[in-house]
C-alpha cells in the first residue's frame, strides 16, 4: 500500500470516527416543557443542548465565556464569514469561530463552535457542512 493510499485510508477512518461520535452525542431531547429542542431554537437550524455536546465542545464554550486562552490562538476568535450561508444572515464580522479539539488528531480537525452575540452558539462537527444551534 502506498503512502498516499495509507493517508487517504487514515483520513476516511478519522471522518468515520467523527461522524460516529456526533451520532452518539445525540440531541433532540425535550427542553423541559412541551416543546422539542428543534422547536425551541430561533435560527431554524437543528438544535442540540449544550449538555449533549462532546466534552471538548462544552470546554470551548467555557473558554469563550472566560475570554480564553484558546487552544489555537492564531485561529480562535477570528471572523467566521458564513460563506456557506447556513447560519442566519448577518453582516460580515458578526460571527467568530473557535476550534473544538478532536482527541487523537494532530491538527485542528473539523469541529468548531461559532458564536454570534454572546451566548448565541452554533456547533459543527463536519467543518461547516452543517450546523446545529446550541441551546444553553
Amino acid at each position: 500500500m502506498s503512502a498516499r493510499t495509507r493517508a487517504a485510508a487514515t483520513l476516511v477512518a478519522v471522518v468515520v470516527l467523527v461522524v460516529l461520535g456526533a451520532l452518539l452525542a445525540g440531541g433532540g431531547d425535550p427542553v423541559g416543557d412541551d416543546r422539542t429542542r428543534e422547536e425551541a431554537g430561533t435560527s431554524g437550524l437543528p438544535t442540540v443542548g449544550l449538555e449533549d455536546l462532546p466534552v471538548e465542545a462544552r470546554r470551548t464554550v467555557e473558554l469563550i465565556e472566560e475570554g480564553g486562552p484558546f487552544p489555537e490562538p492564531e485561529h480562535d476568535g477570528t471572523v467566521f464569514h458564513n460563506y456557506e450561508g447556513l447560519l442566519p444572515e448577518q453582516e460580515d464580522g458578526y460571527y467568530r469561530e473557535y476550534t473544538v479539539p478532536t482527541p487523537g488528531l494532530g491538527h485542528r480537525g473539523p469541529r468548531r463552535i461559532v458564536e454570534g452575540e454572546p451566548r448565541e452558539w452554533y456547533w459543527t462537527d463536519d467543518h461547516y457542512a452543517s450546523f446545529a444551534e446550541v441551546l444553553p
